[in-house]
Order: structure tokens, then sequence, then C-alpha cells
């Protein structure tokens, strides 16, 4: 190893150990792969821009890239679930202490604002709100908090930033699974498959009629996408083949491939919402997007047209949306995200025949889910130790 590096990590020791630690020598010559000599404790060096040392308490001393973190004992993680896939928890027990919420459901607040305190790093899902009461219970240990969700409205991000905790989350793995069962909801709601299912098992099938239970087809329609980001861009690929008269979109940002790339088109939102056929909400969830889809917005759709949404329950106002399909301001909803979540089974759209539900599954995959368990580790490892996150906010 040159010696003006090996300079630079005796500073650094230097500036970390304790004062009776700080009486370090290094041999001139150091080849990677090598153990250096130090007080109570070695130095391993590596090609990799990055060294590790022993401390006494038999925790880590890290320097990679210049940034570096002190485990002066494993750092502690809650895990708010017992039921995320395993690799993500297998990865967290080789380097930190954790404490899981033993069930296979959301923490209960009270467990939660209890079980937080003194923890550097929270894995969670969409159903933990993390807002500044959780964040002062957890105290002045907690750097990291991963979420194994794209979205991250259930976080209080702005509060996370001011207190330098960092956040990560799961953006990329999930699109393609997302974007299949966006279409597949599309189809179950226009070919009306849930309607038919139930027809078969309660005897209503008696023989085959020209015109029962016909649907709308994708072919020669007008398709429209709220939201062109990465899942909004994989529907659209995915429905070309279905031959639609046009795919058109509507998005707050400019950062999607080109039109002339998909063979779409950019409209304004009063045109999307009011010639589209299908209408496929794929934004996020923010101040913008709440309650966006009101009935001053159904009143202005096709009242043939049929409403996607595998966003975020609260991008729709879910009222006025039961009043549209009761009133006949739009044929039909297919909705993998509702409000709350899960739907409370006297909710009025259980009711209504022509509303598809899903109990949010958009990337209920089993690859996606272990692939996403492993980043939201991978997330936590990394904003502990200082270094670039798979997804960071």
């Amino acid at each position: 190893m040159p010696t003006a590096r090996l300079r630079q990590y005796q500073h650094l020791l230097a500036t970390f150990q304790p004062e009776s630690e700080t009486n370090t020598t290094f041999p001139q010559h150091q080849h990677p792969g090598q153990s250096i000599a130090v007080q109570r404790g070695a130095l391993r060096c590596s090609r990799s821009n990055s060294v590790e040392l022993p401390l006494p308490a038999g925790g880590l001393f890290v320097v990679q890239r210049r940034r570096y973190c002190c485990f002066e004992m494993k750092p502690k993680v809650y895990v708010t679930r017992n039921d995320y896939a395993r690799i993500g928890l297998d990865l967290l027990k080789e380097e930190c202490d954790i404490s899981v919420w033993d069930e296979a459901y959301p923490v209960p607040r009270d467990e939660f604002l209890k079980n937080v305190a003194g923890k550097d790093a929270i894995y969670c899902s969409l159903n933990d709100r993390i807002d500044k009461e959780l964040l002062d219970q957890a105290g002045p240990n907690l750097k990291v908090i991963s979420t194994i969700s794209v979205g991250y409205d259930h976080i209080d991000v702005k509060e996370c930033k001011q207190r330098g905790i960092r956040v990560g989350y799961t953006p990329d793995v999930l699109t393609d699974a997302t974007a299949e069962l966006t279409v597949a909801l599309l189809l179950a709601t226009a070919r009306r498959m849930f309607e038919a299912n139930k027809q078969v098992h309660t005897g209503g099938w008696k023989s085959w009629s020209p015109m029962w239970m016909c649907g709308k087809s994708i072919k020669n329609s007008i398709v429209g996408i709220f939201g062109f980001g990465r899942i909004g861009q994989e529907v659209a690929k995915r429905l070309a083949p279905f031959k639609p008269a046009q795919i058109q979109f509507t998005s707050r940002t400019d950062k999607f491939l080109t039109a002339e790339d998909l063979g779409v088109t950019q409209v304004p939102f009063d045109e999307l919402i009011e010639t589209s056929d299908f209408l496929i909400i794929a934004c996020s969830y923010n101040v913008e997007t709440a309650n966006l889809f009101n009935d001053a917005v159904f009143s202005r759709m096709k009242p043939s047209a049929i409403l996607v949404n595998t966003s975020r329950g609260g991008v729709v106002e879910q009222h006025d949306l039961i009043h549209a399909l009761r009133a006949g301001k739009i044929q039909a909803a297919g909705l993998d995200v509702t409000t709350p979540e899960p739907l409370p089974l006297d909710n009025p759209l259980l009711t209504l025949p022509n509303v598809v539900l899903l109990p949010h599954i958009g990337s209920a995959d089993i690859e996606t889910r272990i692939e996403m368990s492993r980043i939201t580790a991978c997330n936590i490892l990394a904003g502990l130790k200082g270094v670039k996150m798979m997804s960071e906010v």
C-alpha cells in the first residue's frame, strides 16, 4: 500500500481511537490482503478502497472512499413485522442486533413507539407511519430508515432530513410486477371477469347468450395514463400489443423516454380525463395528487370510461368515486389500492358489481418481494456504514 495512504489511515485512526490507542505504527511495505499491525487491533487492507479495523469491544471501524463509521457494538435495528422475506433479515443478522415485531401484521402504534427507542435503524413498510412523534421516541441514535416500498408518503422525509436520518426505499425492483398487475386489473375490469366468475359459482350461467357479460375491448380504444414514471412507461409498453388507437399520458416531469420511443402521446390533464376510454392512475402520492380524482374529474370523464388505480388510494376521493359509479358517471373501476387499507367489510365499494377490488398486491410476486427485502436490508447496512445506498430518497 502506498505510504501516503498509510499516513491517511493513520491520521483517521488517531482521530477516532481513544488516546491510549493512538500510538499506532505501520510497516513501510504492505500488500493487499496482509495485516497491518496496530496496538490492540489489526488493519485489513484490500484493493476495494476500504479498510477495516476490529475494535477492542468487538466492533468494526470502517474507512471507505474517505467515509467512515465506527461500530463499538452491533447496531440495533427494529423490524416492524415478522413476515418479510427471510433474505433481508438474514443479511441484517450478520452485522446487527435486530428486534422484530413477532406478528404477520403491522406493529400497533403503541408497540412501535415503545420498541423503537434507542434503535440505530428501522426496517419498515408502507403501513408504518414514521412521523415526528416516532422520531422523537427513537432518539438521537436513529440513523437510517428503510422502507420495503416504492412509495414513502408514510415517512416524514423532511423531518428525517433535518435530523440527518437517511431514508432508503425500493423503487426499481417492483416496476415490472406492478405494470403486469395493472394490465391484468384493466383486463379483469374491462372484460368483467369477476362478475362472470361469480355467475359461474352462483348458478347465473344458464346458457350461452350473444350479449351476456359483454365487456370492453382495448383494441381501437384510447388509453390514458396519469403519471409516466417507471411504472407508467412499462404499462404503456405492455398495452401496445393490444392495438389501442392511442396511448396518451400526462406527467408532471419530463423524466421519461420520448413519446416517439414508446409510440405514445403527451396530452394536457383536461384532455386526458375527457377523452380516455381507460384511465390508469400510476402517479406517486403527494400533496399535489391527493384526492385529485374527485367528482369534478369524474363528471368530465366519458360515461363509458373505466378507471384503474394501482398507485395509492389517497389519489382518489373515494366517496366521489362511489357516487360516480352508482350514478353512471363512469362505467367501472379496478382498484388495487383504497382508503383505508384494508377496506372495511361494510364499505359501499364492496357492494358495487362494476368494481374489481384487490388487496394492494401490485408488487406481489415471489421474486420481486424477495429482492425488495434484500434491497431494504442493504439500504440499512449502507446507511449505517456511511456509504451509498442502493436506493435513497
